[in-house]
């Protein structure tokens, strides 16, 4: 799947120019195109991927280059007042050779989530390809400025776009590790799980054609009809023979992989696809009730069979109770390891969404009562100025 990308906030830029490092060293071409928009000059100076001329340095005449602050509201307008300016460097994008928009942000902050949902509308607007968003979620340990920035941005981002991919930081920090190295491992993972999702069906020059082939079509398929997106994602890896064939460590030793197992290989597909589905998402979320799915299986042509998709395909319809479950393979000859990659589109039983949308609710009532108790306090200031006046006349 062909896709152009725009990098939204720190997060967003960064995610992108992972995304073009993935293309790089594996030659999936999925990103055609690539902008990144930030109100931080620091941020964008800080990206190796991403050319110079597609870096848009927002709100200048507000915040001079510094950042909004975590102040979503003002990223927001920020967006909103140099929208043209955005524009601008996604004139360049060649529109006709992309299959969709992909708008990624981190929603904690305040440049990504004010200002992801509004490039989001206006591309919208503009243009006739899918937008899709790649959120991704603070942790709760990352403070409560954030949280509810996530909360009020998630509401609007995915009523923005045609589908919006989550994921949640909570589920993947690691105890005692620093926030940098955190942070790039996540983004790592965000990546290739992605990056092999995306780049089903992209067939380069020399590599062998699937027998189920996922296209662009299919992925497009699968996020349509909006709501929220999680993906999956298990592997094993394979180990190369003397003879230069590859072997499964799993298949035990001794036998030619030209004569692979039929009934193994598929075994080992179902296993995969379970604990994709049943291990740990992007965002955690009760399979059942899923709208729509995906499988794909990547890995050495000789490892991925029909029957074995097909079994997969079959477990998960009866997992998510969908009649709309698609898969296929992603043959990537001496990638050295078998992946699948489930796609769950239209997810519903969400407990850190619901847990959000609960704290939008109590931070609209504490808003409320502040901004109560602020004119009850200024009123209060009032009449006691006008009886001390009364008291000097």
């Amino acid at each position: 799947m062909k896709l152009a990308m725009i990098g939204f906030g720190q997060a967003g830029g960064k995610i992108v120019d992972k995304f073009l490092e993935y293309d790089a060293e594996t030659g999936s071409n999925i990103v055609r195109a690539a902008v990144a928009v930030n109100s931080a000059k620091a941020d964008l100076m800080g990206l190796q991927q991403i050319p110079e001329e597609n870096r848009v340095l927002i709100g200048q005449s507000r915040v001079k280059g510094h950042g909004v602050g975590a102040d979503n509201e003002l990223g927001a307008e920020i967006a909103e007042e140099d929208i043209d300016e955005i524009q601008g460097s996604i004139d360049s994008i060649p529109v006709h050779e992309v299959d969709a928009f992909l708008v990624v942000a981190g929603l904690g902050g305040g440049t990504g989530s004010g200002g992801a949902p509004v490039i989001s509308k206006h591309l919208k607007r503009i243009y006739t390809e899918p937008v899709y968003g790649l959120g991704v979620l603070p942790g709760s340990d990352e403070g409560g400025i954030y949280t509810l920035n996530a909360a009020r941005s998630f509401q609007t981002f995915v009523r923005e776009v045609d589908n919006l991919l989550v994921f949640d930081n909570d589920s993947w920090r690691k105890t005692g590790e620093s926030v940098q190295s955190g942070y790039d491992e996540i983004n790592s993972e965000i990546v290739r799980r992605f990056g092999i999702l995306f780049g089903a069906g992209e067939v380069q020059r020399g590599q062998e054609v699937a027998e189920s082939v996922v296209d662009s079509s299919e992925i497009i398929n699968t996020l349509a009809g909006g709501g929220v997106s999680t993906v999956g994602f298990a592997e094993e890896e394979v180990e190369e023979t003397s003879s230069g064939g590859l072997l499964s460590r799993f298949r035990g030793g001794g036998s030619d992989p030209d004569t692979a197992d039929s009934a193994h290989t598929t075994n080992r597909i179902t296993s995969l696809v379970r604990k994709a589905t049943l291990g740990r998402l992007t965002l955690p979320c009760e399979v059942e009730g899923t709208e729509r799915a995906l499988l794909v299986m990547a890995g050495p042509s000789k490892y991925l069979n029909r029957k074995g998709i097909e079994r997969g395909r079959k477990w998960l319809e009866e997992q998510t109770g969908s009649m709309e479950v698609r898969g296929g393979d992603y043959p990537t000859d001496g990638s050295g390891r078998v992946s699948s990659v489930v796609l769950l589109s239209g997810v519903t039983n969400v407990p850190r969404i619901k847990e959000l949308q609960q704290v939008a609710i109590e931070a609209q009532d504490n808003i409320d009562e502040i901004r109560d108790e602020s004119e009850e306090n200024l009123s209060n200031l009032v009449n006691e100025d006008s009886d001390e006046l009364e008291s000097l006349f």
